[in-house]
Order: structure tokens, then sequence, then C-alpha cells
């Protein structure tokens, strides 16, 4: 089977980008043939694994409309990107629409107002809508609850053809001392560090965070990732930037907090527990489904600072971080990408068994 995996443009630090890598790693030596399907952006040395097709596309419309009347020679295609016509559609972007109504929730009125004068919206719910046309999509794979739910609520597309994968992680198989690591940082033993990972800061809840940590004492928020540092002020928080070593955060960190308002399935989170570390989230991340909040961390109400500081207060005892920690090894355990890429060739086999609505080009 030669398998057409899709995503435009391309991303050092995006998350879907990651995914692919891992994915077609984890399929490396299963006898499939895999062909990237991108534009120029994509660095060809991301992609040790076949060949790369580029198509034109600067604009998520132009490049759907070259998809569709390209002949890739693949035998099914997967895609990461808004694209009718392929059998597969990951949605690990989450579902526009429903991000769209809960930004409505933080963002400021005259932003609300401005919003439809990007054209970028109207293009991505256009997409939206002709993706979720099951005459155009075979199947959809969405990486958590939240997600099919949101598919299924916002569009008129057959419940028992979207299917939920959780995102998967490589293990971590050595962690800093964690002395070293605060050394490097210099961060002093007995400070109590929560770590905030990622870009996206907006959606991601770094405002939230930070007004959460300004009701916790004798504290430090540890912000990595690319991001503007101007507009998040606050006295107990380091910007630490884009950082290579993520092992070394994990090991710096007593618990990592991502107060997001929309995340499909955060895996950082995941990476998180992965290192032992507990992992206090919101009830709009689809990471959330998978974790006992009190036994791997703690779930908070989005947008909800007072509870998010009574959270990360309430595991500033490192006792109970210990007792945690082979929780939180274990939950990770089980969320292997091995795992995430045999559901994943399962769900690909099924499509090429059942072939009966003819999409792709």
């Amino acid at each position: 089977m030669k398998i057409g995996f899709v995503r435009r443009g391309h991303s050092s630090t995006g998350g879907a980008e990651a995914y692919l890598i891992r994915l077609a790693s984890s399929l490396q030596g299963s006898g499939q043939d895999t062909t990237l399907i991108t534009t120029s952006d994509w660095p060809a040395e991301r992609w040790p694994y076949g060949e790369i097709l580029r198509l034109p596309g600067k604009s998520p419309r132009e490049f759907a409309a070259v998809f569709q009347s390209t002949r890739t020679g693949c035998d099914i295609h997967f895609s990461m990107e808004r694209v009718p016509g392929c059998d597969i559609y990951r949605a690990g972007d989450g579902v526009h629409a429903a991000w769209l109504a809960r930004r409505d929730a933080f963002e400021p009125l005259w932003k609300r107002a401005t919003r439809w004068m990007n054209r970028k919206h109207p293009e991505i719910l256009d997409l939206e809508r002709a993706v979720f046309d099951p005459a155009k999509t075979r199947l959809v794979i969405a990486n958590s609850k939240m997600i099919r739910d949101e598919i299924l609520a916002h569009f008129d597309f057959p419940g028992d053809r979207v299917r939920v994968v959780y995102n998967g992680i490589y293990p971590i198989t050595q962690l800093p001392l964690r002395d070293e690591a605060r050394q490097r940082l210099g961060i002093s033993p007995d400070t109590f560090c929560v770590l905030f990972l990622g870009t996206g800061w907006e959606r991601k809840g770094l405002a939230m965070a930070i007004k959460a940590m300004e009701m916790v004492h004798d504290a430090t928020l540890l912000v990595a990732g690319r991001g503007p540092a101007d507009l998040y002020p606050g006295g107990n928080v380091r910007f630490l930037g884009p950082v290579s070593d993520i092992a070394a955060l994990f090991a710096a960190a007593d618990v990592m907090t991502l107060p997001t308002w929309y995340d499909p399935f955060s895996n950082a989170c995941l990476e998180a527990l992965a290192a032992g570390l507990p992992v206090i989230t919101t009830n709009a991340n689809g990471f959330s489904e998978i974790m006992i909040s009190e036994t791997h961390g703690s779930i908070v109400p989005v947008g909800d600072a007072l509870a998010l500081a009574e959270a990360i207060e309430s595991w500033r005892d490192p006792d109970r971080r210990n007792e945690a920690r082979p929780a939180c090894l274990k939950l990770a355990g089980e969320y292997s990408m091995q795992r995430n890429a045999a559901e994943t060739l399962a769900l690909l086999a099924q499509c090429t068994r059942n072939a009966d609505v003819p999409v792709g080009p």
C-alpha cells in the first residue's frame, strides 16, 4: 500500500508535523510506501521516509484545489489538512467552528468584531464543511472524544465513520538529574517550579497561568517556547524562549500546567506525564479524558484562575508528587507511538478494503 500523507506548510515547532514524522517513522518496516504531499516549505531532511510531492498553495483553499486536480500515484490519502477528497482526515487541529466559539469567552469585543476581516477564517470554515461531507471523506480520525463530539455536533457526518485514536509518544528513556537541570537554569533546589510549555500562548492560556501564579506564593512559572513575552508581564515568570532540551525542563520542573482554552489533545501534557510530572490542565484539553484528576494531576474548569491557583498549590507537597509519579509513568506508557501507529494502520487497511465512497484524486 502506498500512503500519501497530506500536510500543507511546515513549522519546526508544529505538533502536527511532529506527529506526522513520528507516525511515518513508526510505519517503517511495516511494508508500506509513504509519500509526503506538501508545499515547498517542508525541508527535505525532515522527511527521510520516501518521496516528497510538492504542490503550490499559499493558502489552504489554493492548496486544496491543486491537490484535488493532481494525480499523486498513491493508493490512499491520509490528510492532516482540511482538504476535501482524501480517504482519511485526521482532525488533529480540532473543529475550527468550535474553536471560534470558544474564543468568544476570552477575546475582547473589538477583536471579535474584526475577526471576520481575516479571510483565513471563512476559508477554513468552507474547507471544513467540505471535508466533513460524508461523500468526500471515507473516515475521520479524532484524537479525543471531545473532538469527535464536536464533529458530530457541527456536521452531518455518520458517527460510525468517526474514530478516536489518541495521540502517542516515544518513551522518555532518561532524564537529567533534577539538581543539575536546575543549576543550568539558575533555579535553587527548593523553589517550587511550574512549567508551561508550547507556542500559541493565547489559545493555551498563558495569561490565565500568570494570573493564577500571582495567587501562588514562593513559586516560579517557567515558560518555554516562542512567543511575545512583552505582552505577558508577571513578577514570578521566567521566559526561556525555544528550548531544544525538553527533558531538562521536565527534570527541573515540579508540575506542568496547560490552562488551555482549546486543545484537541496536548502532546506536551502526555510527555510531561511520561517524565513523571503531574499535569494541571483544563476540561477543554482532550488529553484530560485519559487522566484521573487528583491522581495524575488536576483538571480545572476552563478560564477559572482561582481554581487553577488552588490546583497548583495542592501539588506543592513533594511527598504527594512522589506518590503520584508511578501512576503518571504508568498512564503515559499506555499511550505509545507504536499503539497509535498500529490503530492508525488498521484504519488505513480498513479504508482500502471498504472503498465504497469514490474519493481522492
